[in-house]
């Protein structure tokens, strides 16, 4: 058995359990253990897995088990597999039940209304943290915040900005600007 895979699932549960607002919520402590604590990513790895896990169709939780795959192969998508998505399922679920009882409580509706700007904040961390990452020049930081800048202030659609950025990196490619 490949030795790296306890170590990939014990990675991956830890961080199961802190996705306070949902996977994409704990990148930014992703990035930091698994590029600058394990050194299994350079921070451009690190953005590259993550920008293939958002071409997918799926939810965000799929780069966990990409960066399992890149790790060790299959049974490292297996093993970051569960690794992220069981631990924090059985708390869940044990969280629900026990919000379920108590329903009425004044404290767990303060705590629920708590962790709204704690689960915005780790995702705007997280933005910040894969901008660092990917924006390895000039024109890739112009189209990093051209997009963010219109997916803020604009009431159309993302893909416009998706589209335009992709025109841009290829043309800045093809001119040796990226």
């Amino acid at each position: 058995m490949n030795a790296l895979l306890p170590r990939i699932f014990l990675r991956f549960a830890g961080l199961s359990l802190l996705a306070v607002g949902g996977a994409g919520a704990v990148l930014p402590e992703a990035h930091r253990q698994l590029v600058e604590g394990e050194h299994w990513f350079t921070s451009s790895q690190f953005a590259e897995i993550f920008a293939i896990a958002q071409t997918a169709p799926g939810p965000n939780v799929i780069v966990f088990p990409l960066f399992g795959w890149e790790l060790a192969g299959f049974a490292g998508f297996c093993a970051a597999a569960l690794g992220v998505l069981g631990p924090s399922s059985l708390l869940a679920l044990a969280l629900a039940r026990k919000l379920r009882e108590n329903a009425d409580s004044q404290g767990l509706k303060r705590l629920k209304r708590a962790l709204i700007p704690l689960a915005v904040g780790l995702m705007a961390a997280n933005g910040a943290i894969l901008a660092r990452a990917a924006d390895t020049n000039a024109l890739a930081a112009v189209i990093t915040f051209a997009a963010a800048g219109f997916v803020v202030y604009s009431a159309r659609s993302p893909v416009w900005a998706m589209a335009a950025g992709a025109l841009l990196a290829v043309a800045g490619e093809r001119l040796g600007f990226l």
